[in-house]
């Protein structure tokens, strides 16, 4: 019990309920928690975190001393096991809501959505705070749902402004709810900009397989879905046809640098990149592929082509071969050496002559 907390012979015995409970206590605070993160999973909701705890005995024995006479028996205080979930987003919070409200019973009239009450100093307290109950029944626990925004003011505010026992002046309590609204509003604005990114990216996706090009421009997000449709797949099947080669996918993705170096500002401007230059690519892969017996090719190849034909015939000679290795492999003296030999190889193909002259 903690120290100088004096309890009367209700209290005590309400404490003697809680250490004759305790046991069950950590089960259904570990069987809650193993509920609701299965559920979370299942439904593909990502949280920060969830932690859950049983009410330390100095913690309850201060809350008798303060107002025991209130609670007939332990079953009557909702807290022993408290479980909290903490969501990256504020739009996640209700999504946590819906899922705690399909696996436990809630009790709607101890449950309080303190997001509602708009105080301005209220941010670090605007957790959702739900008082369940197993479905199978038990005990009751309670459940608080918060951004990791409103965790980390809510640490932060318990730490600065109520540790100790002088009281802030006023000047600097209404610092506190400027920062609070601050944060408030940042919490808003990072939901309100991932559901805009959502929006753009499922736009991105159905013009690309709408096949207007034209309108996307090249980043990471319409790379993505650009390589959705294979559109390196037909060079890389006759550049495998050489040996009879089996092809295995990699990323493209570090690719997506190279590209925007070579000026290209559109996915229409790849796909004309990739018709510019396919021809030329084959014959550079044929070049090097027809006097070896590799039997294994990367799905990048065609693109790996595709760009070092691109810097041949735009005159960027032994540097611009080694900026692309550097950028897809990591920069490296033995960049240096591929280049060379790419440069010498290409010297005696028909395009490079073409270009010589």
């Amino acid at each position: 019990m903690g120290k100088n907390v004096t309890l009367d012979s209700h209290g005590e015995a309400l404490m003697q309920q809680y250490r004759e409970r305790r046991p069950s206590l950590e089960l259904l605070a570990k069987e809650a928690y193993e509920v609701l993160s299965s559920a979370l999973r299942e439904q593909g909701i990502y949280v920060t975190a969830i932690e859950y705890r049983v009410k330390a005995e100095n913690s309850l024995a201060g809350k008798l001393e303060l107002k025991g006479a209130k609670y007939k028996s332990i079953d009557d205080i909702t807290d022993l096991v408290g479980m909290r979930v903490i969501t990256f987003y504020t739009d996640d919070v209700d999504k946590v809501a819906a899922i705690a409200k399909s696996v436990f019973d809630i009790d709607w009239k101890e449950s309080v959505d303190k997001r509602k009450l708009h105080q301005l100093d209220s941010f670090g307290y605007n957790s959702l705070h739900y008082i369940c109950r197993m479905k199978s029944g038990g005990p009751r626990f309670e459940l608080q749902m918060r951004t990791g925004l409103q965790h980390v003011w809510s640490t932060i505010e318990h730490d600065i402004r109520y540790k100790g026992d002088v009281k802030i002046p006023r000047e600097y309590a209404r610092q506190f709810s400027r920062l609070a609204g601050m944060l408030e509003l940042i919490d808003d604005e990072f939901s309100r900009l991932r559901t805009v990114l959502t929006d753009y990216r499922r736009q991105i996706r159905s013009l690309v397989k709408d096949g207007q090009l034209d309108e996307v421009p090249l980043s990471v997000d319409s790379f993505r879905s650009y390589l959705d449709l294979a559109p390196f797949d037909r060079l890389n099947k006759r550049i495998a046809a050489v040996n009879q080669a089996e092809i295995y996918p990699v990323s493209l993705m570090p690719f997506l640098p190279v590209l925007e170096s070579f000026g290209l500002v559109t996915l229409s401007d790849v796909q004309r990149f990739i018709e510019e230059n396919s021809d030329e690519a084959y014959q550079l892969a044929l070049s090097q592929l027809a006097v070896t017996d590799l039997d294994i090719l990367s799905s990048s190849a065609a693109l790996q082509y595709l760009c070092l034909v691109h810097v041949l015939k735009h005159d960027g000679g032994r540097e611009g071969l080694k900026a692309i290795f550097d950028t897809i492999n990591g920069e490296s003296a033995a960049n240096a050496a591929l280049a060379d030999m790419m440069l010498e190889q290409a010297q005696t193909l028909p395009f490079m002559q073409r270009i010589g002259n």
